[in-house]
């Protein structure tokens, strides 16, 4: 495992219960920082994570399609911790709405992705901008998404459009407040081996995705882990604004 001396660090990681987050959280916490493990639904495995990195990590409940649940998540885990070094922004839904579906049930669709896939990621951003303007330095990082470099099929248009304004939120924090000694990455993932991958698997078969890559494996959370704990780390802070495609070569810009 690559090591990334992390202690010290505070990290605020949605989306940390299930999937991409579930592995960068134990990560994170491997490598000595302190995560606050944020879940919406599923308790037993951020209490899991929580119980196995003791002192380290604290479980936060939120559901971010809320507004004031998104407000009262910060204001816990700041309450909490009292300095927070990094927030990166993980959560999000991959809802599929078809064009060819009644408008409204496909504007509900809309909707619900967008209140969690942006307009939480951006009211935690004007959140974590108040904080680290305060104490005076900090960094954002924001997965994205290829979709908004390649485009997603026509069943996922929120998705796409969602992880695009993700994407141009990102990159203006790193043009604004570089001055300010506050930092903003994105990463984005292609397919990636998760729970939510395993159902696509199941339906479609593991040769359907291995022929839209370059490798011959499947990316897994852990595989994007070293590149993110290293941007919390500092090392990276002359890439602010960059976004690093980890897609396995299944979209090359």
């Amino acid at each position: 495992m690559t090591k990334i001396d992390l202690k010290g660090k505070t990290i605020l990681l949605t989306g940390a219960s299930d999937g991409i987050g579930k592995g960068l959280a134990a990560y994170l916490l491997e490598m000595g920082a302190k995560v606050a493990v944020h879940y919406n639904g599923n308790r037993a495995s951020a209490e899991n994570l929580a119980e196995a990195y003791q002192g380290t990590a604290k479980t936060f409940q939120a559901d971010l399609s809320q507004e004031n649940e998104v407000f009262s998540l910060f204001e816990r885990v700041e309450a909490h911790f009292k300095k927070i070094d990094v927030v990166i922004l993980n959560a999000g839904v991959f809802l599929k709405h078809s064009a060819t579906s009644d408008t409204k049930d496909w504007l509900k669709v809309w909707k619900k992705t967008m209140a969690i896939n942006l307009d939480s990621v951006g009211l935690l951003t004007k959140l974590g901008l108040d904080h680290f303007q305060k104490i005076g330095e900090g960094r954002f990082i924001y997965i994205g998404s290829r979709a908004v470099f390649r485009g997603e099929t026509e069943e996922y248009l929120a998705y796409a459009a969602s992880k695009g304004g993700l994407t141009s939120l990102a990159r203006s924090v790193a043009r604004s407040f570089g001055k300010q000694n506050i930092k903003s990455f994105i990463v984005s993932p292609g397919f990636t081996r998760t729970q939510m991958a395993e159902q696509f698997i199941e339906t479609h078969g593991e040769e359907r995705v291995l022929n839209e890559i370059a490798l011959n494996i499947l990316t897994t959370p852990q595989d994007l882990a070293p590149l993110i704990a290293l941007m919390c780390s500092g090392g990276m802070d002359h890439a602010t604004g960059a976004t690093i495609d980890v897609n396995a070569g299944s979209h090359i810009r």
